[in-house]
């Protein structure tokens, strides 16, 4: 697999994710835990903000929701209007100086946009708006 680029392995990668993401998602809904995967709460790294122009060529800013890091690393970018709602979410898988990603649709695109609402209702968005601009 090591010889493999990002773009020959995104679709699997972006799979098992989804697949988790659901079971963990759907049990949380529950007011439970996923038996498999645990609560959701200790599902993947962070979510933050990325402000605009942090890395060269993106001058969008966009909320991130880190689930690994290092090699390789994957993430779901969620891009925002000016009141915080969701209008595109992609996945991205990185390794090294590679990337591929994968623009979400259709009942993906849903539960993602789920998870985000729910960092939203929290305050987390706005909060991570805000760090940004100190």
């Amino acid at each position: 697999m090591a010889n493999k680029t990002c773009e020959q392995r995104v679709d699997e990668r972006l799979g098992w994710r989804l697949e988790e993401l659901h079971e963990i998602w759907e049990a949380e809904k529950k007011g439970e835990e996923s038996e498999e995967y645990g609560p959701f709460n200790e599902y993947g790294i962070s979510f933050d903000y990325v402000a605009p122009n942090t890395f060269d060529d993106q001058p969008q800013g966009y909320f991130r929701y880190q689930l690994s890091y290092g090699g390789p690393s994957d993430e779901f970018r969620f891009y925002a209007n000016p009141d915080l709602s969701v209008y595109e979410i992609e996945y991205w898988f990185l390794d090294w100086n590679d990337g591929a990603s994968r623009t979400l649709s259709g009942k993906d695109y849903i539960l993602l946009r789920d998870i985000y609402d729910f960092f939203d209702e929290i305050g987390v968005t706005q909060a991570e708006i805000d760090k940004s601009m100190e």
